[in-house]
């Protein structure tokens, strides 16, 4: 097992934009029970910035509830912009100050790094196999809205 660095009573919080789409919001469950098994670490949850539920606040109290003396901001987002530097410390320390002033830490965004060009790599030579094959898209897009399509209802 891999030793992360988390303590015992550190509580994660996987935290992503939020979004109005339904699928999208679930997607983040997905990816925080991925998470919680690859770090086999009993505090692991979601979260949105905005738009949706479980907020920020939400789930810093469900980890203190569940025993965390420490939150450890992780943002599911791509680059270092505003909602990193500036609005997800603040509704995390908001967050935080409810609960009896745990500390926190926030996490950097994914960032430049070879893992996430090796993603997106791999996400463009499934798309255009697919696209070539002329078949639906895959487990990500779903059948209806494959990415090889748009450029059919555009022309």
């Amino acid at each position: 097992m891999v030793d992360f660095g988390l303590k015992p009573d550190d509580g994660v919080v996987i935290v992503d934009h939020g979004s109005r789409v339904d699928a999208s919001n679930l997607a983040l469950l997905e990816v925080a029970d991925l998470f919680r098994a690859s770090l086999d670490h009993p505090i692991v949850l979601p979260a949105h910035m905005e738009l949706a539920e479980p907020s920020i606040a939400d789930a810093v109290a469900q980890c203190a509830a569940m025993g965390a003396k420490r939150i450890v901001m992780v943002p599911f987002f791509l680059l270092p912009g505003r909602h990193w530097r500036k609005d997800i410390p603040q509704l995390t320390a908001d967050a935080c100050k409810e609960v009896g002033n745990l500390p926190f830490l926030v996490t950097s965004p994914l960032g430049v790094a070879q893992g996430v060009v090796d993603v997106l790599a791999g996400r463009m030579q499934s798309c255009l196999r697919l696209a070539e094959l002329d078949q639906a898209g895959c487990e990500l897009c779903g059948p209806e809205s494959g990415c090889w399509k748009h450029d059919k209802a555009l022309g």
